[in-house]
């Protein structure tokens, strides 16, 4: 299955540099300018180049930083995620259920227009971008009320991907100086993703899209702004029409799991069927999934699934926008059950990619994220060792074959 490319700025080459140059200089205002700022003011202060170099005007700035404090409850929140913290079925146990499906086929239909246009534009199944909806805003009811330009100044000052920060926080100031927003609009969540997609600025400058054409989009107040602009994120992000991102689906007794990357036609060649009797797509590459390991569901997930990645680069959190949007198109998945698992904790996940590293089989970062990298080097793993079933499912066994013991 090939490999989407970081998601690159949408808009025309001038946009493109100017995103490069406030790069550039919030690199030079962390290493320097940052350390001789010793109060939250001199810090803000010191971000006044980057504005500048981003076509923000001196007032624009000076009004949007004035009074600005550092917000105490920022270094408080979770570092971790949960949905890169607990297993798959607990995740998607809370957040794909009756309640959310209900809801989400009576917003499909509330929204049938935008929906509709928004397909027609962009090539985005409506369930998709309905499922997107749910999972970050609970459909537009719960989009976060926090200062978005206060809580991203504090991040930055408080040095947690401090350069990410930064570019956000600038790009915020892109938008009042644009008249995309008012001040009073920059509301959202505890880590600056704002409105009912659940955009950062820099997010809302690459892909906010009005669902009738003409003037700012308001993903703040407009649901069908909010569809328009989740579908243009998604179409820009490389989604291929005609294409479902999961697809559950039965493997053959004896499967060797030799392979995970394959194309439709391989897997069909294998004896790989859909677990709901239909037929599998005629085109395209897929890798097969295996959440909770060999004994509950096998997926083949496809490039789409890697596009609603994009969104958020959790495969707990992409798994339950396609189950989810599966179900609120009628569509029950999974039809096999999910066994009882229990996840590694992280440092023992930390500990095992460290040790695939060691063997040859890992080349990602040590951050107790099971992702597509971890499940491939701990498949090619299990393959060397002669592990059966291969199936790249992390597990204490997996773990103490890799210590030796």
């Amino acid at each position: 299955m090939r490999r989407l490319e970081p998601i690159l700025c949408a808009g025309i080459d001038r946009r493109q540099m100017l995103g490069a140059s406030v790069r550039a200089v919030a690199v030079l205002w962390l290493a320097g300018g940052r350390a001789k700022a010793d109060t939250f003011e001199a810090f803000l202060q010191g971000l006044w180049p980057s504005a500048q170099a981003a076509g923000v005007s001196r007032e624009t700035f000076d009004a949007a930083i004035a009074g600005l404090a550092p917000d105490p409850s920022v270094s408080a929140k979770p570092r971790a995620q949960s949905e890169f913290t607990i297993s798959i079925p607990a995740y998607l146990a809370g957040s794909v259920t009756n309640g959310r499906v209900a809801r989400g086929r009576a917003v499909a239909a509330e929204l049938a227009g935008p929906l509709g246009r928004a397909q027609s534009r962009h090539g985005v199944p409506s369930e998709i971008v309905v499922a997107i909806l749910g999972v970050e805003s609970n459909f537009g009811t719960a989009a976060g009320g926090s200062d978005a330009l206060r809580v991203l100044a504090s991040l930055a000052w408080k040095g947690h991907r401090a350069e990410t920060f930064i570019e956000e926080f600038v790009a915020a100031l892109v938008m009042l100086e644009k008249g995309y927003a008012t001040r009073e609009q920059l509301r959202g969540s505890w880590a600056g993703a704002m409105g009912q997609p659940q955009f950062m600025p820099s997010a809302y400058l690459k892909y906010a899209e009005s669902d009738a054409g003409g003037g700012a989009p308001d993903i703040w107040r407009s649901r069908g702004d909010a569809v328009a602009s989740i579908a243009n994120f998604l179409a820009k992000s490389g989604w291929i029409a005609g294409l479902p991102a999961v697809v559950e689906v039965r493997l053959p007794q004896g499967f060797d799991y030799g392979a995970f990357d394959l194309d439709f036609a391989r897997w069909r060649q294998l004896g790989v069927t859909r677990a709901d009797g239909g037929a599998l797509p005629g085109g395209g590459a897929a890798s097969l999934y295996l959440p909770a390991g060999a004994n509950g569901p096998a997926f083949l997930i496809t490039d789409n699934f890697e596009v609603i990645r994009q969104y958020n680069t959790s495969d707990a959190y992409a798994m339950s926008v396609a189950l989810l949007a599966d179900r609120i198109a009628g569509r029950d998945i999974p039809i096999t059950p999910w066994p009882k698992v229990a996840p590694l904790p992280t440092a023992d996940v930390k500990a095992m990619q460290q040790l695939l590293t060691e063997r040859g089989f890992y080349r990602g970062t040590f951050d107790g994220k099971l992702g597509r990298a971890s499940r491939n080097a701990i498949h090619a793993f299990q393959l060397s060792e002669g592990i059966q079933p291969a199936d790249g499912f992390a597990t204490k066994d997996v773990l103490a074959r890799l210590r030796g013991r």
